[in-house]
Formats: structure tokens, C-alpha cells, sequence
């Protein structure tokens, strides 16, 4: 996929030391940081309705959608920045069986480190998520087999021949080729001239010491989460 993000890097207004180690956590909410939109109803459906995206991120993907829309493509997004507490319920809904992972109840398996790998496998820990900064975003369905369908091929064909345009990659491509990480996730999107700052600053300011306050926090150092899923990206 061809990225064009260079002049769209530079008119980012982040400056990389002020990025706080809170903010690359999740930790803050995102209806009250000033860097953040919430997201209309012409671009988003479902919970991500009531979502929010920075604004850099949202204003991108709107020049995105309307080209799209000029193709005979459809984008709208269906999941958009999830905070600490937001990836908290989900990751311990999981955890605890209130919602099953592959068809499973994962309160049957005790080993411990096994139950957070079955989660891995499209779901992050709170505080490693890259829905925590404001730039990725959950496109049309959250089912891989969905972009085999005649509707999300075309859709997926599209994302993979013109995202870049807009500064968009897709961070969860197939394992093929080697990525560590999550399992594919066409769905996913991520605005590289903001994540790939970000990704810089997690990894030189965030430890596993940062990653707590959830259940099953303290498998993330044994599955190395850090540089395995944190880091296990297709796009730079």
C-alpha cells in the first residue's frame, strides 16, 4: 500500500515531549481533551455514534470517506477511541466469561497466560490499546470473513489502493509474513502521521510496570506484550 505521509507529518501539531505517559495509557477521557472531536452521524454508526476521534484523525478520514464515496465506496466507523476504562470493560468481560472468545467460556482454563493469549488475538490489554490514542478506528465490520463478501471487497480493495492517500494504513495484516501480534483485522485503520509518533513515545516511555489495574495484568510481561503485540505492526 502506498503511503503518502510525509507532508501530512509535518503539519501535525504534536510535539513528541509533550505526549504524557497518561495519554499513551489511556488513562484520561476523551469527551474533555481539546485535541479531540466527537465523531456525527454522516461518518459513524452503532456505539461509535457517541465516539470520539482527534481531530487530526477525524478530518482525515472525512477527505477519505468523501473520495470513497465518489467510487461507489461506503466508510463509515463502527469503533473509534476506546479509553483505559472503556478497554477495561471489554478485556474483563472477556476474562471472567461474560463474553465468550472463539465460543469459548475462558474461566475453564486456568492457565492463566492461555487465557490472556486467547484474548490477544483481536483484543489488547487496557493500557496497550491503539484505540487509546485517538488515531485508529474500526471500519464497516469487525468480521474478516465480511471483506471476502462482493460489498466488503470492494471495500477492502479500496482501503488497500487509497488509504495511503489520506495517511491511513492497516496496522494488522496477515501473520504470513512473520508479525507478532494480533490475528488480521481488515477492519482496523490507523492514521500513520499521529501513531507512528505515538508508537515512538510508547516505547521509550511506557515499561511493564505501567500495564495494570485490570485482571490478568500480570501476564503481560511472560507474552511480552509490549513488543509483540504493542509493536507487532504492519505499518511504520
Amino acid at each position: 500500500m502506498k503511503i503518502h505521509c510525509f507532508i501530512l507529518f509535518l503539519i501535525s501539531s504534536v510535539n513528541p515531549s509533550a505526549v504524557e505517559k497518561e495519554y499513551l495509557l489511556g488513562r484520561f477521557d476523551p469527551a474533555h481533551h481539546s485535541r479531540f472531536v466527537q465523531l456525527t452521524s454522516s461518518y459513524a454508526q452503532g456505539s461509535a455514534l457517541n465516539g470520539y476521534l482527534r481531530q487530526e484523525t477525524f478530518e482525515a478520514f472525512q477527505k477519505m470517506a468523501v473520495a470513497a464515496n465518489k467510487d461507489g465506496v461506503g466508510l463509515f466507523i463502527i469503533s473509534a477511541t476506546r479509553n483505559f476504562d472503556s478497554q477495561k470493560k471489554i478485556w474483563e468481560n472477556k476474562w471472567n466469561g461474560k463474553t465468550q472468545v472463539e465460543g469459548k467460556n475462558l474461566t475453564t482454563i486456568s492457565d492463566l497466560k492461555e487465557r490472556a493469549r486467547l484474548i490477544l488475538l483481536y483484543s489488547s490489554m487496557p493500557n496497550t490499546s491503539r484505540h487509546h490514542w485517538g488515531t485508529d478506528m474500526d471500519l464497516n465490520s469487525l468480521d474478516n470473513d465480511y471483506f471476502s463478501t462482493d460489498e466488503g471487497l470492494k471495500i477492502y480493495e479500496w482501503l488497500t489502493a487509497h488509504a495511503g492517500e489520506f495517511g491511513f494504513c492497516q496496522p494488522y495484516t496477515s501473520k504470513t509474513g512473520g508479525r507478532a501480534g494480533y490475528e488480521e483485522e481488515k477492519w482496523h485503520w490507523s492514521y500513520l502521521p499521529l501513531s507512528k509518533l505515538f508508537l515512538e513515545e510508547y516505547k521509550k516511555q511506557i515499561s511493564y510496570a505501567d500495564i495494570t489495574g485490570f485482571e490478568g495484568s500480570d501476564q503481560a510481561l511472560s507474552l511480552r506484550v509490549i513488543s509483540n503485540y504493542v509493536d507487532g505492526v504492519a505499518c511504520r
